[in-house]
């Protein structure tokens, strides 16, 4: 049965070009690239630090400033838990955001079990952070704030830049996860502001369990991993080869194609999107409308089932309200974060377009919908 995936939020299907560049290492280059000094090793540790090149120049960083993880979720934990294990004494105190990936929360919620204070801020009812608050909450001296770049549940992008001047002049350290907006809008990490940086490359057509925290020059965190020293002693463990060539690989291939797919897809979302509101009653669409992620478009269908709707499009691929918790029963932490009630919640779908998708999968997307809808 042929499927419309509209799943690009949750992991994105690997570019041809991408496991292409991968298989070498899989089979002939295998070697471990800092270890040995023959051939095929020589050509693993130039393969790895070619693709270490090509991250740094998708998201305007050095080179030196990438450090190769299995993910964001480890990338994320590391810049977390790092930050907190190289603090000053007087700094004791970690702002987020409600509206965080559970791999920014989870950590969060650790450190605050071991004793440290987290402050969670609260968003407007398009998911935003206030400036003003993160001001209000440095005026307690606090080692790190950590805010996403962009939402992959509802779209929306962060000030980040007015963030990283508050941080800046108050001293702490800014992290940024960018897992959702790395290879679909620009990232320049030079001219963010951040201190820290994750990216995964999953979500830009590359493989799973590859990934990087990007650290700004002279910035020192403890490292997560302990062992070799790899990755100049900022994570040890052998490295993934196969995995840095593609997301390298990835990485090339988001640069080359990045304003012209990135204007494609959201011309396709504000196509779905009107053929929802054209064709259904009691339809909201979550987040900002005017500014967001090109491919993201986040629905609530009032007095259906979320669940219900997704079993009725059984040839389209889509996710419920809460992402990557959707085997979680629990309703969306982001869109109870923006006002959203439970029922509301529990009627919202997460359409994440994407590479691949079609004029013609959009308008069989809306038909299939407005059917189920009008059938529930």
């Amino acid at each position: 049965m042929r499927r419309i995936y509209l799943d690009h939020h949750a992991t994105t299907p690997v570019l041809p070009e991408v496991a292409e560049a991968m298989a070498p290492f899989l089979r002939e280059a295998f070697a471990d690239p800092w270890i040995a000094v023959y051939r095929e090793a020589s050509e693993a540790a130039e393969a790895v630090e070619e693709a270490r090149a090509r991250v740094a120049a998708l998201v305007g960083a050095r080179p030196s400033e990438v450090v190769l993880t299995s993910g964001a979720t480890e990338a994320n934990n590391h810049a977390i838990k790092g930050a907190l294990g190289s603090r000053k004494r007087g700094r004791d105190r970690l702002v987020t955001s409600a509206v965080e990936h559970a791999s920014v929360l989870e950590p969060c919620s650790w450190a605050a079990r071991a004793g440290v204070g987290v402050l969670e801020l609260p968003v407007d009812g398009l998911g935003r952070v206030d400036p003003g608050a993160v001001r209000e909450a440095l005026e307690t001296p606090s080692f790190l704030v950590s805010i996403q770049l962009a939402s992959g549940e509802i779209g929306t992008i962060q000030p980040i830049r007015d963030i990283a001047a508050l941080t800046r002049e108050r001293g702490a350290l800014l992290h940024v996860d960018a897992a959702q907006a790395v290879g679909r809008i620009p990232v320049d990490f030079a001219t963010l502001g951040a201190d820290l940086l994750s990216l995964t490359a999953h979500k830009l057509h590359g493989p799973k369990g590859a990934g990087a925290l990007v650290v700004r020059r002279g910035v020192r965190i403890e490292p997560l991993l302990h062992g070799k020293g790899q990755e100049r002693g900022r994570r040890s463990g052998t490295v993934h080869v196969a995995g840095a060539v593609g997301l390298g690989a990835a990485c090339a291939a988001a640069a080359r194609d990045l304003e012209a797919e990135g204007t494609r897809i959201a011309a396709l979302r504000d196509r779905l999107w009107e053929g929802i509101r054209g064709g259904i009653r009691g339809v909201r669409w979550n987040g900002d409308p005017a500014s967001g992620l090109p491919g993201n478009l986040s629905v609530t269908f009032e007095g259906v089932s979320a669940v219900a709707l997704i079993q009725g499009l059984r040839t389209i691929a889509v996710s419920t309200g809460s992402g990557c918790s959707s085997a979680n029963p629990e309703p969306s932490h982001v869109l109870l974060a923006i006002g959203a009630t439970e029922e509301q919640a529990d009627a919202t779908l997460r359409f994440g377009l994407g590479r691949g998708n079609t004029a013609g999968e959009i308008d069989e997307t809306i038909e299939a919908l407005v059917r189920e809808v009008g059938r529930l």
